[in-house]
Order: structure tokens, then C-alpha cells, then sequence
């Protein structure tokens, strides 16, 4: 699972791609089929990866805990718009809009990875949000995410980048995980998704979405001053 989740964030396809480059995934493949990976190989896991994800993503489209809650406070409260970024294609997007929609988020802007030639950490699907929210500057933009990749994608784009350490890819546990752990067990994990999205260059890391809007309007004190990201 360690394996599968440190390309995360990216296009679906390289996802995979990045996977058969890990060297025990390489290992353990020539073990069994006498060959390295090849492109060919990516290009036949992908088609085959597209309908099964298709046909269970309903069953991990979860909310997480505070999200709405949030978006709300920064859509109505605050008068921001909301946009989104994905590694998932746009066949994949219009399934978990819906299920998003039903559970009452509703961005105001979606952008798939394949509608940019190049998806996360490439900046082109915020600037591809910018655009259709109309929003200017850049900097005015807070990009937040779980992974590396998702902080690059906005430190890359001009953004400014949040990262989500608790609640976000480098923990991923279920309650029921976490209460197998010792709290020194799962306070390592979270320090260790701490200092992962720190280092890919997130400007903040916290716990959770729901602390974002303290962030945001520390931000709004940082462009007020004439920082920039």
C-alpha cells in the first residue's frame, strides 16, 4: 500500500507509470514475469485500472470530517471560490461529483487531469481554474492538499500551499487503524506527513481542512503587507 500511495495525486496513468519505476514493484515483477515493466504494460494496466475504479469509486467517496462545514464558511460566509484539482480523469470526476454534490460540497469549478496536457505537479489545472473562475492574481490563490505532489502543483502555479498532514495521504487511516496504534505510533505517522508535505514546499501544514480559514486569513494579513508566496 506504501508503494501505491507515494506517486498519489498524479494522472491516474502515471500513477501506475511512477509505481512500475519503484525498485521492489520492478523486483517483484521480473521475479514473475521474467521482464521489467514496460509501456506497454502501463498502457494495458491503465485500461484495465479505468472501469474498475469507475465501478467502485461510490464505495470510497467519503467526506472528510469538517470539509463542507468549511468550504461553506469560505463560499458563503467569505464570498471565495472554490475550485478543484484531481488526479482523476473526467469520466472519474462526474461520478464523484455527484456523490460530492449529494453530501453538500459543490465546488464552483472542477478541472480533470485530462484536460491539461500535463497534470499535478504541473501548475496548469489551477491556472485552468483561474481561468474559468476568473481569478486574478495568482497569488490570491491558496492551493491545499494531501500530498506532495498537490503542494507542488500550487507552489509551482504561484499559489500560495497548504498542506493537510492528519487527515491526508501520508496517515491514511481509518478509525479503526488508528485505534490498533500506540498514540507514539500515530503521533510518528503524523509528525512524518508533517515534515513530507514541509518539505515538498507547503508555505503551511495543518491537521485538517477544518483549520484552514485561521490560515487563510493569515494569508490575507501576509498580502496585505505586500508578501507574496
Amino acid at each position: 500500500m506504501e508503494e501505491a500511495r507515494e506517486p498519489m495525486g498524479r494522472h491516474k496513468k502515471v500513477h501506475i507509470r511512477m509505481i512500475t519505476q519503484i525498485d521492489s514493484v520492478r523486483k517483484r515483477w521480473k521475479e514473475k514475469f521474467g521482464v521489467n515493466p514496460t509501456e506497454k504494460d502501463v498502457e494495458r494496466m491503465f485500461e484495465n485500472f479505468v472501469p474498475m475504479q469507475l465501478a467502485c469509486l461510490d464505495e470510497y467517496a467519503e467526506m472528510i470530517t469538517g470539509a463542507v462545514d468549511t468550504v461553506d464558511i469560505l463560499q458563503k460566509d467569505w464570498g471565495l471560490k472554490i475550485g478543484s484539482t484531481t488526479g482523476f480523469t473526467t469520466p472519474m470526476v462526474d461520478v464523484l461529483k455527484k456523490i460530492a454534490e449529494e453530501n453538500g460540497y459543490v465546488p464552483d469549478c472542477y478541472v480533470a487531469a485530462d484536460e491539461v496536457p500535463q497534470a499535478r505537479p504541473y501548475p496548469y489545472m489551477v491556472w485552468l481554474n483561474a481561468i474559468r473562475l476568473d481569478v486574478n492574481p495568482i497569488s490570491a490563490i491558496v492551493k491545499v492538499d494531501d500530498t506532495t505532489d498537490g503542494v507542488r502543483e500550487g507552489t509551482s502555479a504561484g499559489c500560495w500551499s497548504v498542506g493537510l498532514a492528519r487527515t491526508g495521504n501520508y496517515v491514511a487511516l481509518n478509525e479503526s487503524e488508528i485505534n490498533e496504534l500506540s498514540d507514539e505510533e500515530y503521533e510518528l505517522k503524523i509528525a512524518k506527513s508533517y515534515e513530507t508535505l514541509a518539505n515538498a514546499g507547503a508555505h503551511y501544514v495543518i491537521d485538517s481542512i477544518a483549520e484552514l480559514p485561521p490560515v487563510i486569513e493569515d494569508i490575507n494579513r501576509r498580502l496585505a503587507a505586500g508578501e507574496r508566496p
